[in-house]
């Protein structure tokens, strides 16, 4: 099911980053605090261990073989989002497919209402975790109180010795209709780049990621006029224009799942990293190959009805490379 790759096909050089929307991914027991009932064992879900347990097993999998066709090592960053608590990181780094790759993570409550978070999983061999903290998006009902939603986490780090910054971002959702919506992804936008100015304020020519589940297409407005500036670059963009995407509405295929890169990423160096090449990490193994939501994630529940599978969403990755 999962090939092995060949060493010959590999590089030392490459490094890969990567971003996942694991679905829902909740424990089995119930927090009075959050809307997690659902995914109880007298939820609607009827969500139980074993439940938890082969999703734990098929997510971690795929994380663990993120860019392996270029790089020798999994990836050394990945950004969650739909995780419900440090318990559920913990559990994905402690498992089969990942406890020996020397994983550890970031992660903080948010006050979203349904308790789902973000976090980053970092390769302790190849980064160096030296400073995170969260960034509240404050957003407004239509009666004027606070509609709650997920932080943005900053990480900052050296990886492989260079000092780079990472944001993990999980926008408001279209639900409610995207033209209603978009105003909340602008202002988690605007509140990006907010954290942006704050890093650029201490070192102006910091290298910055920006990673997340946007909620939105890389040509949609919030992504290309109020987060991706000139001083950014967007991979994403050119892959949803070949038909490529990581969720699938109604047939057609969107990109919110995405990985930015300060354009100081794009400049070739001997001695520090630079951006390769990115994708979607969409195996056959991972896709519905049969109805009418054929080639789309296969996921862990449609509705209600239980499926066993990955996600709702294909996880991206990108490349770094240091050197020729």
């Amino acid at each position: 099911m999962f090939p092995s790759i060949s060493a010959s096909k590999q590089s030392k050089n490459i490094t890969t980053i990567g971003f996942y929307n694991v679905e829902n991914l909740f424990d089995t027991k119930d927090d009075p605090h959050t809307l997690d009932d659902d995914f109880t064992a007298k939820g609607k879900n009827k969500w139980s261990y074993k439940r938890y347990k082969t999703k734990i097993k098929k997510l971690s999998s795929v994380i663990s073989q993120l860019g392996n066709h270029r790089s020798m090592l999994p990836p050394a960053i990945v950004g969650l989002v739909e995780v419900e608590n440090a318990k559920v990181v913990s559990d994905l780094v402690n498992s089969s497919n990942l406890r020996s790759h020397h994983y550890g993570f970031v992660h903080y409550d948010s006050p979203d209402e349904r308790g789902i978070d973000v976090a980053l999983l970092y390769n302790k061999q190849v980064f160096e975790l030296l400073h995170s903290e969260t960034f509240p998006v404050f957003l407004e009902d239509d009666e004027g109180n606070r509609d709650y939603t997920r932080d943005i986490l900053k990480v900052s780090g050296n990886l492989h010795g260079e000092l780079v910054h990472v944001l993990v971002n999980h926008w408001s959702s279209r639900r409610e209709g995207t033209a209603i919506t978009e105003h909340k992804r602008i202002i988690a936008a605007e509140t990006a780049r907010d954290v942006i100015s704050q890093i650029r304020d201490t070192n102006f020519d910091a290298k910055i990621i920006i990673m997340g589940d946007f909620n939105d297409n890389p040509a949609s407005k919030s992504v290309k006029k109020n987060l991706v500036l000139d001083d950014f670059y967007n991979p994403m963009e050119s892959i949803l224009s070949k038909g490529n995407g990581t969720l699938t509405y109604k047939g057609k295929w969107n990109l919110f799942d995405q990985i930015i890169f300060s354009k100081n990423f794009l400049e070739k160096s001997e001695h520090d990293l630079y951006f390769k090449h990115a994708e979607v990490f969409n195996k056959k193994w991972m896709k519905v190959f049969r109805g009418k939501l054929k080639d789309s994630p296969f996921r862990t529940y449609i509705g209600k009805w239980y499926q066993g599978g990955f996600s709702d969403h294909f996880p991206v990755y990108a490349f770094l490379k240091k050197g020729n």
